[in-house]
């Protein structure tokens, strides 16, 4: 029997056999398992005999569930929290349920266990030793290339969920923002049996997703390298970076300069920025 609590419970993010033996025990002696879709984990449920009752516990009536899973853990009964594949939080439901249980008082208690992000970045061959998880990006195109602008001088490794219908819109833009030279990865349909691992820079990323169907399908993981530190980094830069810089100049603004330089060139805008104004000043 489970320690009374609620149980964040991690699932297999295609390979069922990746149920960990404590999450089958967890989520068999709960009173109630919270699911984001109770169809789509039943299929789990019924494949490892678990028969505990489920609710849906979803963005759209999570804060309403809340309360009322609160009141089950008052009436004595364990709770386990599922998402529909992978680690519940993790760009999915759960932060309000999560928060409202440990302010009622009970104790959260996680089950380890699957996670698309971790089980990409380890098989990337790109720096884990820090990175940043962005989720999903947006929708609408404008707000893609703003999110992506922020992020574009980031150090660190970045990493982006992605869903099938904007994948090809999302490898433009970050060809238009961080450059068709950065190198990344695209991870495919991992555990599953078209598991998939796409690499080299984004162009060529882009271009083979572009010709292969196959690679728009399945939930994908992007992870991009982050920007490197070089000699155009310094105050002065380098042979290229000044024949770029002067052409644009010519007919462009310092602004409208650096920005079209920095994805030429792969480098920081702000720094492109201040060389120019620096050349304008002398």
């Amino acid at each position: 029997m489970s320690e009374q609590a609620l149980y964040i419970v991690a699932t297999p993010i295609g390979n069922l056999e990746d149920l960990s033996p404590r999450a089958v025990a967890t989520l068999s002696s709960v009173g109630l398992i919270a699911a984001e879709d109770t169809r789509h984990s039943q299929r789990l449920l019924s494949h490892f005999n678990i028969r505990t009752p489920v609710w849906a516990v979803h963005d759209h009536n999570e804060r309403k569930q809340a309360d009322a899973i609160v009141q089950r853990l008052m009436g004595g009964e364990s709770v386990a929290l599922v998402s529909d594949a992978g680690t519940p939080l993790i760009s999915d439901p759960g932060y309000h349920l999560v928060k409202e249980v440990r302010r009622a008082g009970f104790k959260v208690v996680p089950i380890p266990g699957p996670c698309a992000m971790v089980t990409a970045l380890c098989a990337a061959g790109l720096p884990t030793d820090k990175f940043v998880f962005e989720g999903f990006l947006p929708a609408k195109a404008q707000a893609r290339q703003a999110a992506l602008e922020k992020v574009r001088d980031e150090a660190r490794t970045l990493v982006f969920y992605e869903s099938p219908h904007r994948i090809l819109a999302t490898l433009q833009a970050m060809v238009e923002v961080l450059g068709e030279g950065r190198a990344m990865v695209m991870a495919r349909e991992l555990t599953k049996t078209f598991e998939t691992f796409l690499s080299g820079s984004i162009a060529e990323v882009l271009a083979e997703v572009e010709a292969d169907h196959n690679q728009q399908k399945g939930e994908m993981v992007l992870m991009v390298q982050g920007h490197s530190v070089s000699v155009a980094d310094d105050d002065d830069l380098d042979a290229e970076g000044v024949r770029v810089m002067q052409i644009l100049l010519e007919s462009l603004s310092i602004s409208q300069a650096a920005s079209t330089g920095a994805k030429i060139l792969n480098q920081s805008r702000k720094k492109l920025y201040q060389w120019a104004l620096a050349r304008q000043s002398d």
